[in-house]
């Protein structure tokens, strides 16, 4: 007996003094994810790639907003989410001690209001995410502001009103991903 006292005490304390003392994090652990709905376009590539279905993209039925929704339950920590976001919306954080009383608190939800189109006045995409590209093509192109107006048009219109007028399709119009002109090369 005496022999493992000496044994212990000359090992010292092999556990964590954890919750009396905070743990500490490796710099790439990945914990609860951190949303930021200002800097969202709803544009659902998160939605997408997410392998749990822990975040969804869901029209109401009046179709005014398009509803994007984490639900902490299912969410495996993947960081896909923050991988394809191309606005850098959605980060995974430090944070583990998720546990909550109720399942509701697991939820975290945004509305974006949808565009509705010129002609038919039927929602199609997140206004949100239509300003998004418009500000890129003006940005990279350096576009003028008839040129942009023009642009908006063709943005703002459904892809069937596009066909019924002829108008070109809004994904023939490469915007590129924030790329400067050395990263291109």
């Amino acid at each position: 007996m005496l022999k493992l006292i000496k044994k212990v005490l000359k090992t010292g304390t092999a556990t964590v003094a954890y919750p009396a003392k905070p743990l500490e994090m490796a710099a790439n652990f990945r914990g609860k994810p951190q949303y930021n709905a200002q800097q969202c376009i709803g544009c659902g590539a998160c939605a997408n790639a997410c392998p749990s279905n822990a975040l969804t993209m869901t029209p109401p039925a009046e179709g005014e907003a398009i509803r994007w929704s984490l639900f902490l339950g299912r969410c495996i920590f993947c960081a896909r989410c923050e991988e394809v976001c191309p606005t850098a919306a959605i980060r995974l954080s430090q944070e583990f001690e998720l546990a909550v009383w109720r399942k509701e608190d697991l939820f975290e939800t945004a509305d974006f209001p949808v565009c509705r189109c010129r002609e038919c006045g039927h929602p199609y995409a997140v206004q949100k995410e239509i300003d998004f590209a418009l500000s890129l093509l003006q940005e990279s192109a350096a576009l003028s502001e008839r040129q942009i107006a023009e642009r908006r048009e063709q943005y703002e219109t459904c892809p069937s009103c596009k066909k019924k007028h002829q108008l070109p399709a809004s994904s023939r119009i490469d915007i590129g991903r924030h790329l400067t002109p050395e990263a291109q090369l």
